[in-house]
């Protein structure tokens, strides 16, 4: 049996395969934008995934380092020592700041950690481990830096001996690895002019014992929740374990952007479902002649119906693979982490076949109402 649809097709091939292939670019721009969801709630879990930390200890009623500015004593890192349970406890410092490789001005994201412990927050491609307060750092590859770079940061002046790759802050600046003393002299210390200003006022600011937050990790059998909840009623300070802390990073930094991007894949979706429909009808249109020879005939109706929902299938399968092909390409061009499951495809293939299917409604409505008797009077 001759496939009518099929026939149709192979007689402007073309034609078909170039509007499907552009209705795959818009199919192409939803992909990218899940994509974008994805790396997002990627990027946001490097920096704690690389800790790998059981509890996180901040700045009273705040909610960690990551989405409230938090700052406490460094020398609290005694008392949580003492706490029975805890075998380790890392003080850290987190800032954003912006620097200039070849001239050009890049944000990047400032860790600064206790070299001279066994904390190692990061994962090397190239170099080596910082030396404790050598004017080292560690930087991510997406900032434009290379090995033996020299950085100028506040005051002093650092050399690149390590190398990570893609490894980002929860809002996608590239990381920098710095010594803690040498990090809290970039965030807490204040200029020679300021400092001098203070000092006329009466106050001391050039103090930067400060840290942002402590990352603990408890022995075996201890439950880090129930730590959590000590520290948090005793020693006056706010405590997360890693999932809360988790938790915290995916809904209050993550959630509002996830719903913008879901309202634009949504209207993406139904701009879709419209332009299916547009070509649908159109090409319906074009050979209202055809279907009326065919009605002239004695061809029932489930014939014509099932031509004009193959054809619109077989558009929505051919963008589905094209849009496919050029999120692939184009993702590595983007700026920030872009993240593409073959799971959201799959999701996506059966929402682009039930949209094709629905937009062949329009074309179906309009080759049922034809006359058999245009066929013959034009």
């Amino acid at each position: 049996m001759i496939n009518l649809a099929y026939r149709d097709i192979a007689h402007s091939f073309g034609k078909f395969v170039t509007t499907a292939v552009g209705v795959g670019l818009l199919i192409g721009v939803v992909l990218i934008m899940i994509g974008v969801f994805r790396g997002m709630a990627h990027d946001a879990m490097i920096v704690p995934s690389d800790l790998n930390a059981d509890i996180w200890v901040v700045q009273k009623e705040t909610l960690g380092p990551f989405a409230e500015s938090s700052r406490l004593h460094e020398d609290l890192k005694y008392s949580l020592r003492s706490l029975r349970g805890v075998k380790e406890v890392y003080p850290l410092t987190f800032q954003s700041v912006q620097i200039y490789p070849n001239k050009k001005p890049v944000r990047v994201y400032v860790m600064g950690y206790d070299a001279s412990r066994s904390l190692t927050p990061y994962r090397l491609v190239e170099g080596r481990a910082i030396q404790s307060s050598q004017s080292e750092m560690i930087a991510d590859s997406k900032s434009g830096l290379k090995l033996g770079d020299n950085v100028s940061l506040g005051r002093g002046k650092y050399t690149v001996v390590g190398m990570t790759h893609k490894t980002v802050s929860s809002g996608g600046d590239p990381m920098i690895y710095l010594d803690l003393d040498e990090a809290q002299e970039l965030q807490f210390q204040f200029s020679n002019e300021q400092i001098r200003n203070d000092r006329y006022r009466g106050s001391n600011t050039a103090a930067n014992q400060t840290v942002n937050a402590f990352v603990l990790r408890v022995h075996e059998g201890i439950d880090p929740k129930k730590l959590s909840d000590e520290i948090a009623r005793w020693k006056h300070l706010q405590a997360y374990t890693n999932a809360e802390q988790e938790e915290i990073l995916t809904k209050n930094l993550i959630e509002r952007s996830a719903k913008q991007i879901g309202m634009f894949t949504v209207i993406l979706l139904i701009v879709s479902a419209v332009i299916i429909s547009l070509i649908i009808y159109t090409m319906t249109i074009n050979k209202i002649k055809e279907i009326a020879i065919l009605k002239l005939i004695g061809a029932p109706n489930t014939v014509i119906v099932k031509m004009i929902g193959q054809q619109s299938v077989l558009l929505g399968v051919i963008a589905f693979i094209a849009g496919n092909l050029f999120a692939h390409a184009s993702a590595d061009i983007f700026p920030k982490t872009i993240v593409l499951w073959y799971a959201d495809a799959a999701k996506l293939f059966v929402v682009i076949v039930i949209v094709s299917m629905l937009a062949s409604l329009t074309g179906i409505r309009s080759a049922l109402k034809v006359d058999p008797s245009t066929a013959i009077g034009g």
